[in-house]
């Protein structure tokens, strides 16, 4: 069994029923159990102007599935939801992102592990320290927490969602 964390993200429609849903299906994969859960974050789009604002979390799965396998599955989820692939920074139902996926390094052309710019998105590392601060970044050496603290502080803003 591998530990997979996941990052999740939407910012249209009901976006913490889309999380939470997405969620709901990783824990129905086969070979799939939900281990942990990040609170939600309110973030601002990053690389776009004029788009709503995100939702971002993680989770960490404990999974038997390949990493290769697993993709395929969140890519299926994300299909399922209404996530339409269209340019870069678009708008999107969900967005399941591998971020690491036990401590392996993967450079395949559809399939980069640890996510290659996981350790620059506050959006990202926020959540993860919130469930793995000690986990350790499998090329850059350094935990979660070292990561985040390393951000500057300006830009990126997160604040935790919290549903009125």
């Amino acid at each position: 069994m591998e530990s997979a964390y996941v990052g999740i993200g939407s910012n249209l429609g009901d976006k913490i029923d889309n999380c939470k849903s997405a969620i709901a299906r990783m824990g129905r994969l086969q070979g799939c159990s939900v281990k942990l859960q990040s609170p939600f974050y309110r973030t601002e789009p990053v690389g776009v102007e004029g788009q709503d604002y995100f939702l971002n979390g993680v989770v960490c799965l404990e999974t038997d599935l390949s990493a290769t396998t697993l993709l395929n599955h969140l890519l299926h989820i994300e299909s399922e939801m209404g996530r339409v692939r269209r340019k870069k920074w678009d708008a999107r139902v969900i967005d399941l992102d591998i971020l690491l996926f036990g401590s392996q390094i993967i450079e395949e052309p559809d399939l980069m592990i640890p996510h290659p710019l996981m350790h620059t998105r506050r959006f990202v590392l926020t959540p993860l320290v919130r469930i793995a601060p000690g986990l350790i970044h499998p090329v850059l050496c350094k935990s979660m927490r070292e990561l985040e603290e390393a951000l500057p502080l300006e830009g990126q803003a997160v604040e935790i969602y919290e549903r009125s």
